[in-house]
């Protein structure tokens, strides 16, 4: 194994701080993974990384040393990708994450041409209802919706949704539309878990800031759970604006309590590639983007972003 990919092994060691972990990112045998690091080790004459039963840490040589191979692996995978030109082909393993039900509805189609377009490539899809970091999980690309943190990722705006409270005509004409989110209490609700559980949803009629303390009578781990009881009736739910879309526009759902919904939550592209960046990444984000700027209930065009 030569250094640069002994350099390879280490930085993906150190950011996952764990062999096994790296081993699944770089798809070798946590063994081999091993015997990398000991050899980088052993060539410089010092320690990298502090193992125990639990955890491995960086050194502080080792911390100096990560620094510089970032930098010197990152400034070959530029010079190669700018040797092989705007127009090389893509190939390779690709891994995409996204929101679950965001996936399925948008992410997946776009795989399905990505990979026809591009046969050489191997797509991975990770479909999660948490926040992925993209080093830690080896993602190339993710998609992510609402406010970004400061991150070294790059992001590219493709939508905006927002939360928003739906439930069947025949449960309204039953129990009757709320009026205000005061009114909330006395209906049946549906909480999805996942990232955006809570107990507590809020509003923000004429941009005043209002919360409700909601006592759902259904709490399901999923998105579509949420969305098929509603659709069957049983009560109100609230989610993001894309998720019920196609339900909104046959009329199976009704939106309410739309004067008392906050702001929209940007829609991101994200991923962590250089200036140049590599075929398969490029092509998939122009691709991704172009796309995910065209669907109605993204409101791209609409927001004018």
């Amino acid at each position: 194994m030569d250094r640069f990919q002994q350099m390879s092994v280490f930085v993906a060691v150190a950011e996952t701080q764990s062999f096994a972990a790296a081993a699944r990112r770089l798809r070798m045998s946590a063994p081999a993974v091993t015997r990398a690091v000991s050899a980088l080790e052993a060539q410089l004459g010092v320690q990298l990384l502090t193992r125990t039963t639990r955890v491995v840490r960086v050194t502080d040589i080792g911390e100096r040393y990560l620094a510089d191979a970032r930098r010197i692996l990152n400034d070959l995978e530029e010079a190669e990708a700018a040797a092989a030109g705007i127009n090389a082909t893509p190939r390779g393993q690709l891994s995409i994450t996204a929101p679950v039900l965001f996936g399925k509805l948008y992410v997946m189609p776009i795989l399905a041409e990505y990979q026809t377009t591009y046969p050489q490539t191997e797509v991975h899809a990770l479909f999660v209802d948490r926040v992925v970091n993209l080093v830690d999980e080896g993602m190339d690309v993710g998609i992510r919706i609402g406010e970004l943190p400061d991150s070294t990722v790059r992001a590219i705006g493709v939508g905006r949704v927002r939360r928003i409270v739906v439930a069947a005509p025949a449960y309204l004409e039953q129990h009757g539309v709320p009026a205000t989110p005061e009114d909330l209490p006395a209906h049946r609700l549906v909480v999805p878990g996942g990232i955006w559980s809570t107990s507590e949803w809020t509003f923000e009629p004429n941009g005043q800031r209002q919360t409700v303390r909601v006592r759902p009578g259904i709490i399901t781990n999923t998105n579509d759970g949420a969305l098929e009881a509603a659709r069957l009736g049983y009560g109100m739910t609230r989610l993001l604006s894309y998720q019920v879309a196609p339900q909104l526009a046959t009329g199976e759902l009704v939106r309410v309590l739309a004067d008392f919904e906050g702001p929209d939550l940007p829609v991101h592209v994200i991923h962590r590639e250089g200036r140049h960046g590599s075929a398969k990444v490029r092509s998939f984000v122009d691709m991704a983007i172009e796309r995910l700027r065209g669907a109605e209930a993204l409101g791209w065009g609409a927001a004018g972003r």
